[in-house]
């Protein structure tokens, strides 16, 4: 397993060891202890599995007080993997970092609280995985507009190809986002 730490603080990107022969593969999505020790904490308390069809956009969600670590894998289809800092106190607050997770590439993306999520369907679908470090809790769940000038994420769609949830449709901007410290 080799770990990335990327440039946003905290990010970090797990590409697994998958071991391969005639009758498919096998790879570990998660070691406690390896995972702990490369800086990715659990525990987790809950598993999730959204299917998206192409150009679904989910997010760009977070949860504050009640914070929720993601750690996030695609296992059917692509999808473009976004996380933006909204931690007032890092240097990177208010950028984001993009990445395609694939069921080819395997990869994962380890998004710590203090940071609003979100993904895009590049395939035909998709089945995204997300293991939780807080229970969802709707009365903390916030949301970011995805296509926030100030923030300029390209989510690798044009913006009429994009489906939405009506909650998403109605994200605040970063100047108006409830932040962490």
């Amino acid at each position: 397993m080799k770990i990335v730490d990327l440039d946003l603080p905290g990010l970090k990107l797990v590409e697994p060891k998958v071991l391969g022969d005639a009758r498919g593969l096998f790879l570990e999505t998660w070691n406690q202890a390896r995972y702990e020790a490369a800086g990715i904490p659990g525990p987790f308390v809950q598993d999730n599995l959204s299917r998206s069809r192409r150009g679904t956009l989910r997010g760009l969600h977070y949860q504050k007080p009640n914070v929720q670590g993601k750690l996030v894998s695609v296992v059917a289809g692509v999808v473009w993997d976004v996380a933006v800092d909204l931690r007032r106190s890092s240097p990177a607050f208010g950028k984001w970092f993009g990445v395609e997770l694939s069921a080819e590439n395997r990869r994962q993306l380890w998004v710590p609280g203090g940071f609003a999520h979100g993904f895009a369907v590049l395939s035909d679908s998709a089945d995204f995985t997300y293991k939780v470090t807080g229970p969802y809790s709707p009365q903390d769940e916030h949301v970011l507009r995805w296509d926030d000038p100030a923030i300029g994420i390209d989510w690798k769609l044009a913006p009429s190809d994009v489906l939405l949830a009506t909650r998403d449709q109605n994200g605040k901007s970063l100047a108006e986002a409830v932040c962490f410290d």
